[in-house]
């Protein structure tokens, strides 16, 4: 194998690991949870919650979490997905 394509190899193997370690699981006061590729700068007044990809809610009794699809950019609240 050259150079040339070892190089490449080992470019390609870091932009892996650097895209899984921003992927993130956000999380709304009102349960409602979805994954990111990116992790975004939410502001305070969006009141979510942002956890490591390996994240996993409690199983204690009163926690009530749902998956929800993440849309790209933006969060959900009151069951819409709002763009930012």
């Amino acid at each position: 194998m050259s150079i040339t394509k070892v190089g490449l190899a080992l470019a390609g193997t870091l932009v892996l690991m650097t895209t899984n370690a921003n992927a993130a699981i956000v999380c709304n006061e009102e349960g409602d949870c979805w994954r990111v590729k990116e992790r975004y700068e939410y502001k305070p007044e969006f009141r979510l919650h942002v956890y490591e990809d390996d994240w996993r809610w409690p199983d204690a009794e009163g926690h009530r979490y749902r998956w929800r699809e993440g849309r790209g950019r933006g969060y959900w609240r009151n069951g819409v997905w709002i763009e930012f």
